[in-house]
């Protein structure tokens, strides 16, 4: 009978989303009515067909769900310890243990007081998926409202009033989602489970960084001055970090004439390696990665390895993928994250600056960080995006915090290259305490950027980002992308405390980002594509309108596809398990 209570549970996560189409439905049905004595284009009617064409496929989910469950329940009520029930439910199990993505039930034993993986992604994925179906409907309704605007000004309000209660029962879903998080049970073992998984990592960093003989200890040499910003060189330095844990090499960093700082990495941060110190390189790049016996190898910038190891990002290793991908949402981002902490582990000095500019600045929770890149990348790397873009996930994340008639007082960090942008933060949005250095701003712009005071700014304003209860940002940017990775060490699961503007998470020079398809997908038009269960679907992006787009690896189609229709697949690759380190 456990599995008909399994049956009854993923029903009730079902019927959350249910209600959601049904209002939705509702209004629509009103909306429609008003639009019934105007003119509307072939786009407009369209655009309503694809809607209820939504409508339609949940509520057909709906009523399949029902009757199996019905069927279920009949079956092993009339039979419950026959052999064919029991055949049934050997293959019905078999066939819940098999997750998208790869993950298997019988991977990871589950203690008493822990969750099953299916649990665990499953309520991760109903969240994404409810803010997935809202991006569908927020964007088909502002396109309905855009065209009606000025023809039809009643239909435009009636419109409006849909997105203001849309958006109320979106963010009132979502608070009741994360609200299960913590009464459900495992909160306590999540912690546990963190803790315990990065203490193991932190650990086999240490000993890999601390040889008992650094003469003898094979070594991979990392020149830290690559030609780009503070952020990039940031992502080079995990780069040849991940390369020295998957070859066993004890890593050495080149830091001495450091753009940032001339003196180098270790006045800043501590030593990677107590015991080995930098040496002289004897042998070429282009003995990677055929000479794995080579005493002391250099590593090339990751866009230019080759051949491309399958242990570069996105990859995680295969003994800790588990539990890994049952703690976090993007396991990638944590994996990152703990190379991060590793190596930023501040100076007494540096330490004390941090501590001092926070206290200077007055950083209280809650607080969302808001990171504004302009100066050079937009234009070249990434797109204009006006502060009122960012401060509009703000306020809906303080309304979301606010949903059951609490009140708190609204604090923004605001970090950004340009001291222009805090300014005018300050003089439009009065109802925010807005805290940020416009000295700091001023430092970050291209012409001081590689100055010992600059390098202070950055480090501060990525320290005081990765605090934050919620970023937003964009991830065009390595500041924000770093931010985010450092803020996974600082919560059991921080993947979804982000709101991107542009790109989705990215490691530059990865490897293929693929997600698996688990719902087909017939495309309805040129710009969509076809896409069957099983595919593996290379992603390019997300619109945040309820599609992403990118490469069918099995036909090769590039196009749009519905985003909730796919899942990431976790890449796992087998890499050492430090044996000696417990």
């Amino acid at each position: 009978m456990s599995l008909v209570r399994q049956f009854q549970g993923l029903s009730a996560w079902i019927r959350v989303l249910i209600l959601f189409v049904l209002i939705w439905a509702f209004l629509m049905y009103i909306f429609a009515s008003k639009l019934g004595s105007t003119s509307i284009t072939d786009q407009d009617t369209a655009l309503l067909r694809r809607l209820n064409e939504a409508i339609q496929a949940l509520e057909q989910t709906k009523q399949k769900n029902s009757e199996l469950k019905a069927l279920i329940d009949d079956f092993m009520n009339d039979q419950p310890n026959s052999p064919a029930a029991q055949r049934f439910l050997e293959n019905l199990e078999n066939r819940l243990q098999q997750q998208p993505g790869g993950s298997h039930r019988s991977a990871l034993p589950i203690a008493p007081g822990e969750p099953s993986i299916e649990y665990e992604q499953l309520r991760r994925r109903v969240r994404q998926n409810t803010q997935e179906f809202w991006n569908y409907f927020n964007s088909e309704l502002q396109k309905i409202k855009k065209k009606v605007v000025n023809d039809v000004p009643e239909v435009a309000e009636q419109v409006n009033n849909i997105l203001q209660l849309g958006a109320e029962h979106k963010r009132s879903l979502l608070s009741d989602i994360d609200q299960m998080r913590t009464v459900d049970g495992y909160e306590h073992w999540r912690q546990r489970e963190s803790n315990e998984l990065s203490n193991l990592v932190q650990k086999r960093l240490h000993y890999l960084q601390n040889p008992g003989d650094c003469k003898t200890a094979r070594k991979l040499v990392c020149k830290l001055n690559k030609g780009c910003g503070y952020g990039c060189q940031l992502h080079h330095a995990v780069y040849c970090f991940i390369v020295a844990y998957a070859t066993e090499r004890t890593l050495i960093l080149k830091s001495k004439g450091w753009r940032y700082h001339k003196a180098g990495w270790e006045e800043v941060f501590q030593p990677i390696s107590e015991t080995c110190s930098d040496v002289d390189a004897t042998y070429h790049a282009s003995n990677w990665p055929g000479q794995h016996d080579t005493q002391v190898v250099i590593l090339p910038i990751i866009d230019s390895l080759v051949p491309r190891p399958p242990y570069l990002p996105l990859a995680i290793p295969a003994d800790l993928a588990p539990r890994l991908m049952r703690l976090h949402g993007d396991p990638i981002v944590w994996w990152v994250g703990q190379f991060l902490k590793y190596l930023l582990r501040p100076q007494g000095a540096t330490e004390n600056m941090l501590k001092i500019g926070m206290e200077r600045l007055g950083f209280k929770k809650p607080i969302v960080g808001v990171h504004v890149r302009r100066t050079d990348k937009v234009g070249t790397e990434a797109a204009f995006h006006g502060i009122d873009e960012y401060m509009r996930y703000v306020e809906d994340y303080y309304q979301q915090l606010e949903i059951n008639g609490t009140s708190v007082k609204r604090r923004v960090f605001l970090a950004s290259d340009d001291a222009r942008v805090l300014d005018e933060a300050r003089k439009r949005y009065t109802q925010y305490e807005i805290i940020g250095d416009p000295d700091v701003a001023r430092m970050a712009a291209v012409s001081t950027r590689y100055t010992d005071s600059s390098l202070n700014g950055i480090v501060l304003d990525i320290h005081m980002l990765s605090l934050c209860d919620y970023l937003v940002c964009t991830f065009s940017s390595q500041v924000c992308r770093v931010a985010y990775e450092i803020m996974q060490t600082l919560f059991p699961d921080a993947s979804d405390r982000f709101k991107s503007l542009d790109d989705i998470y990215y490691y530059g020079g990865q490897n293929a980002h693929n997600r698996e398809v688990v719902i087909a997908h017939k495309a309805r038009n040129h710009d969509e594509i076809h896409m069957k269960v099983g595919d593996l679907v290379g992603v390019a992006g997300n619109h945040w309108d309820g599609f992403s787009k990118g490469k069918n690896t099995r036909t090769n189609q590039i196009g749009l596809f519905p985003s909730f229709k796919v899942v990431d697949k976790v890449e796992t690759v087998q890499l050492p398990t430090y044996p000696n380190v417990k």
